[in-house]
């Protein structure tokens, strides 16, 4: 795929060239980027809340200061536009480091305390931070009711509410929604100023807008361009108190395709002008987001109603049809698809995967469903799922926001069991283990070693993630988040609180299928044939396998997950089911569960250059594989045996998701031979269907050249980049890939 034939459009693109007005905008939204001003939320916050409410009571001086930094924003208004709003959230403007300022608040920040809390109370090894976002909110509450309707709402549960923490959350989040009105009042009134001198279509596009955002979001949307309207500004005002990567709209045609259907059918709108709309507010996405591409904001599109049947509708083909159009990085748009999807929809990301910049991604209901209701979730909050992020599950708008939180190393966790704990490349004792693999007699013994200690980290790790749930609770409550998570108002609890309908805790188990392959090596070259002893086995990965070149070969030859070998399937899929079921067990402090999320994102060279040499031959660094795909080295009889491999997996137990890998040759590859892939990765139960179809030969030319290619869009590993903003070594991991061909 030639990035600049293609936005020249000499490349035959499936998508709808955007008309003039957009191609303007756009060009003009990347100048702006390019040049946006620094951030001054943090500054405007730390001011407001260490001077003026220095002496109010922490939960109402955290709510007015954050108040005060949103309605210090700037106001934007620009040419051409059709909607009003805009807060930069990154900026390649150089950010000047306040130390004072950082000191003063390390009483205050949650990140700090729990940094200190888990290195109290938790073991070093262990000790996994805790990352929050990655979820999405009922923002279709404040379309439907409007800001007055919702804060309505707010104060009838503030008037019963029946302790003070429920008071103060309804009286915080009514401080907030009310400056989100100020905010959007400045707006109106810049919009009335540039009126006084405008004239002729400036005159009537100025007065439409003024009558749009006197209406929105203050009262319920009437038509589709109220409801965009009303969506942009709340999710600006929301994603400013929660400035977390990973948070995104979800089902954004879901909500908003009513009001587009009752436009349509009363002749206000045609779908060329909402098609204007959809394309301004992805520029607008990415505008706000363009220096960082692992700033992830998912907009998902197709999926099932709370009843099981298709949701798929106009505006899903139209977000579709517009991020394919557009070069941009931001906002990431995820499809739905499953038995009940339309074949033109699925026909649609086909071409997606193979002409939309690698930036597609594909959710296969009918594997997700099931894994999210087995966590013990309804049916019905089930269907309602989307991906925050990368790829995060989550049931939109009801889950807590340590959604993701962590990753995991299921690789290491294991030589960790061969070696007694001790780390193969440093020597150091890691964690406390009496046993190395000489001491199992039989595999058996073995395995149920390396499960337990999977059980005792992922304890640990819950435990953890408690002590950052509650310190995000304390230091760090989200009223406007919350006020939009279903069961906060009615418990009375902020979503880090107990709030929310589900308090998930979601982790990144990294090397899955290395773990695999390394226990069904040693399952048959150690217990079955007795081809090397546990004894001479560890020597060779203590030595890295120098001096050891036959027994290397010999593991080397050992089929692994990936060809179709049904002992190394059915091992993977055991491994996949101690990790499933060893985070099942684990309860988060308001009864959730910790939930399994099986993806890569950037971290596929550094967790590979922790791991030391493998009990399956492979060296120190070796590369893992990408979530459950097959490693790059297994996948030696080509994709349709190792797509095989991988759903045969059961993945019910992965209620986050689980995603694969399958970059193809660009030579190769056609709409009929990528549409047989999909359908059956589909209809075998895989998850989650990424992939690159970009030239290698490309890839290595922006490798040496990057002022070349500046634009040219790579599949990292959850989400998308442009592939010069790359780390060397990522660049690399990416281009050494296994490419699968006929």
């Amino acid at each position: 795929m030639n990035t600049a034939s293609q936005e020249h459009g000499t490349d035959a693109s499936p998508f709808t060239p955007v008309s003039e007005r957009v191609r303007r905008f756009r060009e003009a939204s990347r100048e702006r980027a390019l040049h946006a001003p620094p951030l001054q939320r943090q500054a405007n916050l730390t001011s407001a809340f260490f001077g003026r409410y220095a002496e109010l009571p922490f939960w109402e001086r955290y709510a007015r200061s954050l108040a005060d930094a949103l309605e210090a924003e700037p106001v934007y208004l620009f040419e051409d536009e059709w909607l009003v709003g805009l807060i930069y959230q990154a900026t390649r403007a150089p950010q000047t480091r306040d130390e004072t300022a950082e000191r003063l608040w390390e009483p205050y920040s949650a990140a700090f305390q729990m940094r200190e809390r888990q290195a109290r109370e938790i073991e070093p090894y262990l000790q996994v931070g805790g990352a929050p976002g990655h979820v999405g909110w009922r923002w279709d509450w404040i379309l439907e009711r409007g800001i007055d309707g919702h804060t309505q709402i707010i104060r009838q549960h503030l008037d019963s509410a029946q302790d003070e923490k429920a008071r103060q959350m309804c009286e915080a989040a009514l401080i907030l929604w009310e400056s989100v009105l100020r905010w959007n009042d400045r707006h109106v009134a810049a919009l009335r100023g540039k009126l006084q001198q405008a004239t002729g279509a400036e005159r009537e596009r100025l007065e439409r807008l003024i009558a749009v955002c006197e209406r929105v979001p203050r009262y319920p949307a009437r038509t589709f361009h109220e409801a965009v309207q009303s969506f942009h500004l709340q999710h600006l005002a929301v994603m400013f108190e929660n400035p977390f990567g990973g948070n995104g709209p979800g089902r954004v045609d879901y909500f908003l395709w009513p009001y587009l259907e009752r436009d349509l059918a009363e002749g206000r709108a045609t779908l060329e002008e909402a098609k204007e709309l959809i394309d301004e507010l992805l520029i607008r996405f990415h505008e706000r987001l363009e220096p960082v591409d692992g700033w992830v904001e998912a907009v998902m599109v197709g999926g099932v109603h709370p009843d099981g049947s298709s949701a798929v509708n106009p505006l899903s083909y139209m977000l579709v049809d517009s991020i394919g159009a557009l070069d941009l990085t931001h906002p990431s748009v995820y499809a739905r698809l499953g038995q009940n999807t339309p074949e033109e929809f699925v026909d649609l990301n086909v071409q997606y995967l193979l002409r939309g910049w690698n930036r597609a991604q594909i959710f296969n209901d009918d594997a997700c469903i099931p894994a999210i209701v087995d966590s013990g979730i309804p049916p019905e909050d089930a269907a309602m799922y989307m991906a925050g992020g990368c790829m995060e599950i989550s049931v939109q708008g009801a889950n807590s926001d340590l959604n993701f939180a962590c990753t995991h190393n299921v690789a290491k966790t294991l030589e960790l069991v061969l070696n007694g704990g001790v780390d193969l490349l440093d020597g150091r004792q890691r964690v406390e283990l009496t046993r190395s693999l000489p001491d199992y007699a039989t595999f058996e013994d073995l395995y149920a070693a390396f499960e337990a200690e999977l059980d005792r980290q992922y304890r640990e790790m819950a435990r953890a993630l408690d002590i950052a749930s509650e310190c995000y609770a304390e230091y760090r409550p989200c009223y406007l988040l919350s006020s939009l998570i279903q069961d906060c108002l009615e418990r009375g609890r902020e979503q880090q609180d107990g709030g929310a309908r589900y308090n998930y805790y979601g982790f990144a188990p990294l090397g899955i299928t290395s773990a695999a392959d390394s226990l069904h090596a040693i399952k048959r070259a150690v217990y079955d044939q007795g081809l090397v002893s546990p004894e001479e086995l560890l020597a060779a990965m203590r030595a890295n396998y120098e001096g050891y070149a036959a027994l290397q070969a010999q593991l080397n030859a050992i089929p692994r997950f990936g060809v179709e070998d049904s002992e190394a399937d059915a091992l993977c899929n055991r491994v996949l089911q101690s990790v499933g079921r060893c985070a099942a067990r684990q309860r988060t402090r308001f009864g959730g569960r910790l939930k399994p999320m099986i993806f890569n994102f950037v971290w596929t060279p550094a967790a590979s250059q922790e791991l030391g040499a493998r009990a399956d031959g492979v060296r120190a660094g070796d590369l893992i594989g990408h979530g459950m795909t097959p490693r790059s080295c297994a996948m030696t009889r080509g994709i349709t045996a190792a797509m095989n491999s991988s759903t045969s997996l059961d993945y019910t137990c992965v209620s986050g998701g689980a995603t694969t890998m399958w970059d193809v040759d660009e030579q190769w590859i056609t709409f009929d031979l990528m549409k047989a892939l999909l359908k059956t990765f589909l209809r075998q139960g895989g998850m989650i269907f990424q992939g690159n179809a970009t030239s290698v030969r490309e890839m290595e030319e922006a490798y040496e050249h990057p002022e070349k290619y500046p634009n040219l869009i790579v599949r990292v590993g959850g989400f998308s980049a442009r592939f010069v903003t790359l780390e060397r070594e990522l660049q690399r991991e990416i281009i050494q890939r296994h490419r699968h061909a006929g």
